[in-house]
């Protein structure tokens, strides 16, 4: 079981999926309205809540609880035969986010958190070499951890050759690039690829994308936050298609 602490993330697991809260504790003497629709929830699922000193919340908790902490059953797992179901589901309109490597708890919450603001489908990433769910993810992910399918995969390259099969264009970011994001149609069924936060994507990873783009860098610095990034190729795709839709 995992501890999900901060106000975002406990209300949405109350909210999507009570049945895995255990055990939920609520920072003793605190009365505001933010903590109040924690209480409701809590009441109307029959979760019983603790009262509990910031003292011992504090100590169970990675980063700021913001007053409540929930001991949570694993949630369920997603795996390539999930990923192709959506592929044909959502068929021209699907948009999925692939991350090669992402190992930083705080990046994978953040592109968690963009990808479910930007209304992509599912996000996937290598069963090894990359980070999981862990609790400081879904407090940066601010409830999108919850909402979000994240399809774990044994090899990439072979997920997206079978995403190509279904009529998906894969688009790689690699600061090399000839073209930026921008230059590229983004309005059908997409899948954009983010490397590392050190390395960028690998090599075998690179060879099987379609396109690659780049961001157009102005400053001094070379490269942005892969979770920067993330947003802003992830928003150019709904940029296009909502104004694919307005023509």
């Amino acid at each position: 079981m995992d501890w999900i602490y901060g106000i975002h993330a406990v209300q949405t697991m109350l909210k999507s999926s009570p049945q895995r809260v255990t055990e939920l504790h609520v920072q003793q003497g605190r009365k505001d309205d933010r903590l109040q629709k924690i209480h409701n929830l809590a009441e109307q699922h029959g979760i019983a809540l603790q009262l509990t000193s910031v003292k011992r919340l504090d100590a169970k908790a990675e980063g700021r609880h913001q007053g409540v902490m929930a001991l949570c059953r694993p949630g369920e797992t997603y795996d390539e035969t999930f990923l192709m179901q959506l592929a044909e589901k959502h068929g021209a309109s699907s948009l999925f986010l692939m991350l090669d490597g992402v190992t930083d708890p705080h990046n994978l919450g953040a592109c968690l958190r963009s990808a479910d603001g930007a209304g992509v489908h599912a996000v996937i990433v290598p069963k090894d070499n990359s980070v999981g769910l862990t609790p400081v993810v879904q407090k940066v992910a601010c409830g999108a951890a919850e909402t979000i399918p994240l399809i774990t995969v044994t090899n990439l390259t072979r997920t997206l050759d079978k995403l190509q099969q279904q009529g998906a264009w894969v688009v790689g970011t690699d600061g090399e690039a000839d073209q930026t994001i921008y230059d590229l149609d983004l309005t059908g069924p997409t899948v954009i690829v983010m490397g590392s936060e050190g390395d960028g994507m690998r090599q075998l990873t690179r060879k099987q994308c379609d396109f690659l783009a780049k961001l157009p860098m102005s400053g001094t610095v070379e490269s942005l936050n892969v979770s920067v990034a993330t947003g802003i190729c992830l928003f150019e795709a709904v940029r296009q298609r909502q104004s694919k839709l307005l023509k």
